[in-house]
């Protein structure tokens, strides 16, 4: 089996719980506050690597605390980017975490985001056959760097998770991505608002036609629906105890990812990604632990 090449950031994520977001001029006591590994490139990874499917996690770790923190953590799980340090200091993510188990994040933009043409000469790229990409990174300036990469290496199956980030990508670079036909995969507010259209199946075939590969859109508890151009389906989804939202997206489409590689049929995949997403809500922080990941009895 070739690798999957996770190319993004590493952060950290200090999560903030508190009753409610403050107005403007409002006071609010921090219910608690933790720091984690976070970023949605490590995310994907993690959940890839639970189900023990090789992968690389191509991520710029910077200098300044925040990085200290984001190496040393690495190091603990054995994980190294082929990336040498950049002299910039790494970011963070500010996660806000609401009493109903929503997230608000407000993030702090380093190293951890910029790509250079050099560091991609650092791949074997004979050993990668799917790649994941997030729109956070296509969006900083060096987003074209990544692009060109890809575009230089057609025979990759690509998996694009934008997000909301979508709404502010230069359309010349999502034309270029749309042309490398990437699996897609928002949720159900960014695939209606980037389409404008009414319905969830309506803008999923909309995507459909800029990419002619299967676009899937995650619905919380009500599972996602897929539309690969031949079938299009809703997949159910399972009920969660909701206790915060951190890292459901980059767990699901990290699970899809590692599920494919094993072979499985996309009904099949994004199945298993509703299962581990439902865990990741129940759990505290974007990451599951090894015990938890075990009791869904996937790998």
């Amino acid at each position: 089996m070739k690798q999957v090449l996770v190319i993004g950031s590493t952060v950290v994520d200090v999560i903030i719980k508190l009753p409610h977001l403050p107005k403007t001029s409002e006071d609010v006591h921090v219910l608690g506050q933790t720091m984690s590994l976070g970023g949605c490139a490590y995310n994907t990874s993690d959940t890839i690597r639970h189900f023990g499917v090789p992968y690389i996690l191509f991520s710029p770790v910077g200098t300044g605390t925040y990085g200290h923190f984001v190496r040393e953590e690495l190091k603990k799980r054995g994980i190294q980017s082929p990336i040498p340090t950049p002299l910039q200091e790494n970011g963070c993510c500010y996660c806000f975490v609401e009493n109903s188990g929503e997230r608000t994040f407000a993030s702090y933009h380093g190293a951890e985001y910029l790509f250079y043409p050099e560091w991609f000469e650092l791949l074997d790229a004979d050993s990668i056959d799917s790649v994941y990409i997030c729109g956070l990174e296509i969006e900083e300036t060096t987003g074209p760097n990544i692009v060109q990469y890809l575009e230089g290496h057609p025979s990759y199956r690509i998996f694009f998770a934008p997000g909301p980030r979508i709404q502010v990508i230069s359309q010349n670079l999502l034309d270029r991505l749309f042309a490398l036909s990437p699996i897609l995969h928002l949720n159900e507010t960014e695939v209606l608002e980037y389409t404008g259209e009414p319905t969830i199946e309506q803008a999923a075939r909309s995507l459909f036609t800029k990419t002619q590969n299967t676009v899937i859109v995650t619905l919380g508890e009500k599972g996602a629906y897929y539309d690969t151009g031949q079938k299009a389906a809703y997949v159910s989804g399972v009920t969660a105890q909701q206790i915060d939202t951190i890292g459901a997206g980059d767990s699901h489409i990290g699970a899809v990812i590692a599920r494919l590689q094993q072979g499985a049929q996309m009904e099949d995949a994004i199945r298993d990604a509703n299962r581990v997403s439902a865990a990741v809500v129940e759990t505290n922080g974007a990451l599951l632990s090894e015990e938890a990941f075990k009791r869904l009895g996937l790998s």
